[in-house]
C-alpha cells in the first residue's frame, strides 16, 4: 500500500481500529515537522468504554503506528508517572497532538498536559543533589581511571546521561533518554549542548577524555564540586 499523508493515514487507522473512540490525537515527530524514513505515527486514543489503558503496534497505511489507548482517566496515571520520573512523554503527546476526533473532551485534557509541562519537574533536595554529585563523581572516577577502551566506551555512557540528568533538574527542567538527551539540553542551553556533543564526539573519534572531564568538573562546581570522602548513605547511628 502506497504511503499516506500522516494526517489522513491517522484518519483512517482510528475509523478502521477504533472507529468507536470518543477522541483522538496525532502526535510524534511528523506533527512537530521532524519526521523522518523511519519515523512512525503516534496516536492517542480515547475510549469511556475501556477498563484500562494499553499500547499496541500496527503496521497500516503504509505506516508504523503506536497506539496508545486510554479511557477518560487511565492517562492520569502516566501524566502522573511521567512527570514523577521528570520525562513527560504523555504530556507532550497530548500537548502537541492534533486533534483527529473530539467528543468535547480533548481540550481539557489538552490544558491538564499543558500545564503539567509549564510547571516543569519536581525540584531536587540539597540530599537528591549530594547524591547525584556522589554517582557522577564515581563516574568520573572511573572514566578517568579506566585504560580499556571496551569499557570506557560504555562509562563514558554512563557519563553522558548523568551529566545531561544533572544539569537539567538542576535548572528545573525535564529531562530526555536517547535522542531526546540532546534535544533537552539544546532547548535549555544550546552552547552547552554543542560543547557537550562535541566532547563525547572527540572522545568516540580519538579517545580523548579531558574535554569529558572537564565538562563534569563544570556541571559539578557550583554545587561543590566531585564529592567523594564523607560521602554515605543510608547510615544510621544508635
Amino acid at each position: 500500500m502506497n504511503k499516506l499523508m500522516p494526517i489522513e493515514a491517522a484518519k483512517q487507522f482510528i475509523n478502521k481500529h477504533f472507529p468507536n473512540c470518543h477522541g483522538a490525537l496525532l502526535a510524534g515527530s511528523v506533527v512537530r515537522g521532524e519526521a523522518t524514513e523511519t519515523s512512525d505515527l503516534d496516536i492517542v486514543i480515547f475510549d469511556k468504554n475501556l477498563n484500562s489503558s494499553y499500547r499496541e503496534s500496527f503496521i497500516d497505511f503504509g505506516w508504523a503506528i503506536e497506539a496508545f489507548v486510554h479511557n477518560l482517566t487511565s492517562y492520569k496515571h502516566f501524566f502522573k508517572s511521567d512527570c514523577e520520573r521528570a520525562k513527560p512523554s504523555m504530556p507532550q503527546m497530548v500537548s502537541e497532538g492534533i486533534i483527529l476526533r473530539d467528543e468535547g473532551f480533548i481540550d481539557s485534557i489538552k490544558r491538564e498536559a499543558n500545564e503539567l509541562l509549564e510547571k516543569g519537574p519536581v525540584e531536587w533536595s540539597a540530599e537528591t543533589i549530594r547524591i547525584k554529585r556522589y554517582f557522577l563523581t564515581d563516574a568520573l572516577d572511573d572514566f578517568k581511571g579506566c585504560s580499556d577502551r571496551s569499557e570506557e566506551l560504555f562509562i563514558a555512557n554512563s557519563l553522558a546521561d548523568l551529566i545531561s540528568e544533572f544539569v537539567l533538574r538542576t535548572n528545573g527542567k525535564w529531562i530526555g533518554t536517547s535522542k531526546w538527551l540532546v534535544r533537552t539540553l539544546k532547548n535549555f542551553d544550546e552552547t552547552f549542548a554543542n560543547q557537550f556533543v562535541e566532547a563525547f564526539d572527540l572522545f568516540y573519534k580519538t579517545g580523548e577524555k579531558q574535554r569529558i572531564i572537564q565538562i563534569v568538573e563544570q556541571v559539578l562546581q557550583p554545587y561543590g564540586g566531585e564529592l567523594f570522602d564523607g560521602f554515605s548513605l543510608g547510615k544510621t547511628r544508635l
